[in-house]
């Protein structure tokens, strides 16, 4: 269930929601989608702050962007898909194809800034999945 700010946000832009399975059917036959993965907005501030700023975005870059949401049921495997560490993300994807991701909220004129720059790239897999920064994977342990 999305928080009650991303549901009205969805139902007045009327954006479509889309799940792991149909994203690809979806995004293959446009140009360029913004795909945005909240993350649970009772655990994650941002979550309603990067929301309330997709529809500004969307209005920004003009109707060569379509903006989706990611299902909550979803995320998690759209995060393993496209490898990000930190909720809420905004992916972007050329006919269905990655292009990069922005992680959690920015300052205005870094969107203005980073997403033309994301959108002229070329398609690439995503990223290797990186631990966020304090975080180490386990130490394999010795016995003796």
């Amino acid at each position: 269930m999305f928080s009650p700010l991303l549901q009205s946000i969805i139902d007045r832009e009327g954006i479509a929601v889309v799940t792991d399975e149909d994203l690809e059917a979806v995004t293959s036959e446009l140009p360029f989608t913004m795909l945005f993965v909240a993350g649970d907005a009772e655990r994650i501030a941002e979550s309603n702050d990067v929301a309330v700023v997709v529809p500004e975005l969307a209005r920004a870059l003009g109707s060569a962007v379509t903006p989706l949401v990611a299902a909550r049921a979803s995320e998690r495997d759209i995060q393993r898909r496209y490898r990000f560490n930190a909720f809420p993300a905004l992916i972007f994807l050329r006919n269905g194809e990655y292009l990069g991701v922005i992680q959690r909220i920015q300052d205005w004129t870094d969107y203005l800034r980073v997403i033309p720059e994301i959108l002229s790239r070329e398609p690439s897999d995503p990223p290797r999945f990186e631990l966020p920064e304090g975080c180490s994977a386990p130490q394999p342990s010795l016995i003796h």
